[in-house]
């Protein structure tokens, strides 16, 4: 875990990259006492592998969607 001071964090931040590109962890401290912790960003996993894999995994509408609009309609008059 890397410490820097709130000075040297400020002073850094221009170039993140650098700053934090050898460490996991980065403590910030003020006059010694901790004031952030910078964690690095998880990588967002994939909501879904695959279109077909989604579609395989949808249910399927057993009335045909003419028959739903249909019944709509004569609900209205």
């Amino acid at each position: 875990m890397k410490t820097l001071t709130i000075r040297e964090a400020r002073e850094g931040l221009s170039h993140p990259d650098q700053m934090f590109a050898d460490s996991d962890e980065v403590l910030v401290v003020k006059h010694g006492e901790p004031v952030a912790r910078i964690l690095p960003v998880e990588p967002r996993k994939k909501a879904f592998r695959s279109l077909r894999k989604f579609l395989e995994n949808q249910p399927m509408q057993t009335v045909p969607s003419e028959d739903i609009l249909a019944e709509e309609r004569e609900d209205r008059v």
